[in-house]
């Protein structure tokens, strides 16, 4: 048996943002420093770190880096691309599109926002990206500072009950959850701990 690969999710730091934000560039709100320095501590010294490429993620991945290793920014970790829900609120959203977002909210996997992403091509790119540096890497940790959506996705792969029991997690912004990848198998350790 070889050793796990240890994921450690971490969803960026809270944003100002009270609509959809998927691909949309907004800043995320670091200014509890003790709560970065805490979850930067508790996080592995000799892990890789890597990020989406949408700046809430690259400045989290930077406040909690210290002196691990960086891997370039991926847009393969970015959040599901909303489409048209963009920059509307869920009320905006239930309003103008009250059947789709009913059937969205309940089961990402059975509708897709206008102009949008499918949560099946969400979920295949960002496994991609785990699998990939899973094998490439001889390191044993990675930090991988992403999105809400993205690390359901890998949840959803690491539980027995797929994507409704990774609906059920909660996942606050800065939190970690961990996820190990041993002989092809992913398995769900820790979900949501915050600081």
């Amino acid at each position: 048996m070889m050793q796990p690969k240890r994921w450690w999710w971490v969803r960026h730091g809270p944003t100002n943002s009270r609509t959809l934000a998927g691909w949309t560039d907004v800043q995320a709100d670091l200014s509890d420093h003790e709560k970065l320095q805490r979850l930067e501590g508790y996080l592995p010294v000799d892990a890789i770190v890597v990020s989406s490429n949408l700046s809430r993620a690259i400045a989290t991945a930077d406040a909690i880096c210290g002196n691990r290793s960086r891997l370039p920014h991926s847009g393969e970790l970015r959040e599901l691309n909303f489409g048209l829900w963009e920059g509307l609120t869920s009320d905006e959203i239930a309003e103008r599109y009250p059947e789709l977002s009913t059937a969205f909210w309940r089961n990402p996997r059975s509708a897709t926002p206008p102009d949008g992403e499918h949560w099946e091509d969400l979920a295949t790119r960002v496994s991609k990206f785990a699998d990939r540096l899973s094998g490439e890497s001889l390191a044993q940790d990675f930090i991988a500072v992403a999105h809400f959506g993205a690390i359901l996705t890998q949840i959803e792969r690491s539980v027995e009950g797929g994507i409704y029991e990774a609906l059920a997690q909660r996942l606050d912004y800065l939190s970690v959850t961990r996820i190990d990848h041993t002989d092809g198998n992913w398995s769900l350790v820790e979900a949501n701990r915050t600081f």
